[in-house]
């Protein structure tokens, strides 16, 4: 299954697209979408959606997942965030994926071990759990850890749904 995991931004939206066969996990793309600071909101919340949808048709993932928003000091930045954040799970829906959403200490806890990792430590599991890969940005790293927490979430769910189903059986 290919994935694309995206971590929401204005400034800038880190994606990272990787392949999930069975529990082997590989690299496919990463990369950081960036506005421009001095457009407008709605220009730059448009910014983000044309080079989502571009990327989606490039690589046709099969799922998306996107890292919850966390809650800021500021209303104003937070309002912000949201706004892209809607945009980034707006993107993946109109192609008719699905797209799953994971808080941050979910994706730590996936990758690491513990939910109260450091961005250092979350940057260094995702090198190793995706050999070769040279991630260019922490918000594409964190976009690749994104992606990666969901593989882990979907593996285990296709166990859960394979033992009901083999349960259901057995009763017939």
């Amino acid at each position: 299954m290919r994935i694309i995991g995206l971590d929401p931004g204005l400034r800038a939206t880190g994606w990272g697209i990787i392949l999930a066969e069975g529990n082997r996990l590989s690299h496919v793309a990463h990369g950081t979408i960036r506005t421009n600071p001095d457009d407008e909101l709605a220009y730059r919340l448009r910014t983000v959606h044309d080079a989502l949808a571009l990327l989606l048709a490039e690589w046709q993932p099969q799922a998306a997942a996107v890292e919850e928003t966390f809650v800021n000091k500021n209303p104003a930045s937070t309002l912000k965030l949201g706004q892209t954040r809607g945009v980034v799970l707006l993107a993946p829906a109109q192609l008719g994926l699905p797209v799953a959403e994971y808080a941050p200490t979910m994706v730590k806890k996936a990758v690491v071990g513990t939910g109260h990792a450091d961005k250092e430590q979350v940057h260094a599991m995702v090198k190793r759990l995706l050999p070769g890969v040279n991630v260019t940005g922490a918000d594409a790293a964190d976009a690749l850890a994104v992606a990666i927490c969901h593989a882990h979430f979907a593996a285990s769910a296709r166990v859960v749904r394979s033992a009901e189903a083999a349960l259901l059986r057995a009763a017939r």
